[in-house]
Order: C-alpha cells, then structure tokens, then sequence
C-alpha cells in the first residue's frame, strides 16, 4: 500500500521555535503499533500505513519509541546502534519513508 500523506510544518518551524510548547505529540510505541507484514510485530511500515488516520487525530507531531537494532532485553531500550533499524520493525528505507511522509 503506498499512501503519500504531505504534512509541511516548514512555515510554523521557522516562526515559532517553541511551537511544541503546545502541541499534541502523539507516541507510538511501533512493536504494538501496526503489523504491516503479519509477522505479529508492528513496524514502521505500519506507521507508514496508518498515518492518514494519525493526521485525522489532529496531532502536530509523533514521538516513535526506539526502533534501532537492541539486543532486546529491555524491549528496544538498550540500543546497541543508533544508526541502524532493528530487522524485526523494517529497515532504514522503512524509516525514510516514516520521516518524508
């Protein structure tokens, strides 16, 4: 499924450094978000997929919970490369396309 969803926040970044002050951040904890791919694992893929219905919500901005490859004794706390994504929630391409939708 390719949903293209475009939210430019440019305008208000750039004339409002503290526009978070009162914004509504939605969390996603991707594990139990959405399974895109029926492993039983949400991933990033499933935000990709359901982000039509988070802009529905009115939220200004998400907060992902960690993501990056862990050796997943503290369920992806203990992230052992923060410059990778764990297999189990996708790939970095996955991530690109949760960070330019």
């Amino acid at each position: 499924m390719n949903k293209e969803v475009k939210l430019d926040m440019s305008h208000v970044l750039a004339s409002d450094k503290d526009w978070w002050r009162g914004a509504v951040i939605y969390q996603i904890y991707p594990r139990s978000f959405q399974d895109s791919n029926g492993d039983g694992i949400g991933d990033l893929r499933g935000i990709v997929d359901r982000m039509d219905y988070i802009a529905s919500l009115g939220v200004d901005a998400i907060w992902i919970s960690p993501f990056f490859t862990s050796p997943m004794k503290d369920f992806g706390y203990d992230v052992s490369n923060y410059c990778d994504v764990d297999p189990m929630f996708g790939s970095l391409a996955d991530f690109d396309a949760v960070a330019f939708v």
